[in-house]
């Protein structure tokens, strides 16, 4: 019975400034909205992969080809050390002089994720940028540049592209309506905190039930109030 009245209490509390719970959400989703669609540009990712340790061609051949484990393990560590040369400073200027781009080191490697693909001899290169072609274009830039590195520095031709960058038609992001519900669940969250605690900060008398509250005792009845007309 004790929860039915606080629940009814919450209630009203929550009806009795409904226009706070109503509009500060829809303001949140279409601030969000305007953002989203309007104000952020679409970044968009191309990648390409690679193989290292022997040939793509040669893998190809036999897809269900068990390699022995030290040969695997080898590979894999080798590609987590070809992932350190695929991000160096080299490999980063010769992309910039191969496009022409007018951008530092930094900036470019900010744009690049080398990920080496866990328990595979597979390394992906992922690059962003809010044009798609370009983002595309310095994916395969740099899988170029990377294997000429690997060639020159190891001395031995042992990385493979699989896959080449194409050009991504959707962006990744900004996810425009996860956003939107993003921003109105936290607006929705925050109305109700601020109607709570208008609602605690508010200790004025207005009702019946208001005056029950703060005294503890029932109403046995009320002064109307209403204007005398004036004689004359």
């Amino acid at each position: 019975m004790e929860e039915e009245i606080e629940l009814r209490q919450y209630w009203d509390v929550l009806r009795k400034r409904w226009m706070i719970v109503v509009v500060l959400p829809l303001i949140a989703a279409l601030t969000s909205g305007i953002i989203s669609f309007f104000v952020m540009k679409p970044v968009y990712q191309a990648s390409t992969t690679l193989i290292v340790g022997k040939k793509a061609a040669e893998a190809g051949k036999d897809p269900t080809q068990i390699l022995d484990n030290s040969v695997l393990l080898a590979n894999q560590q080798l590609a987590k050390t070809y992932a350190t040369i695929a991000q160096s400073r080299t490999v980063e200027q010769n992309v910039l002089k191969d496009l022409n781009l007018p951008l530092t080191v930094e900036e470019l490697d900010s744009l690049i994720a080398i990920n080496p693909v866990k328990t595979t001899e597979i390394l992906e290169i992922q690059v962003t940028n809010t044009n798609s072609e370009l983002a595309a274009s310095i994916a395969n830039t740099m899988a170029q540049e990377f294997t000429k590195a690997v060639i020159e520095i190891k001395k031995v031709d042992s990385v493979s592209i699989v896959d080449a960058a194409v050009i991504p038609d959707k962006p990744i992001k900004p996810k425009k309506t996860l956003n939107v519900l993003i921003a109105f669940v936290v607006g929705l969250m925050a109305s109700v905190g601020l109607v709570f605690l208008l609602e605690y900060m508010d200790n004025t008398v207005k009702t019946l039930s208001d005056v029950e509250k703060l005294l503890g005792i029932p109403v046995l009845g009320i002064i109307p109030d209403y204007e005398m007309g004036k004689q004359g």
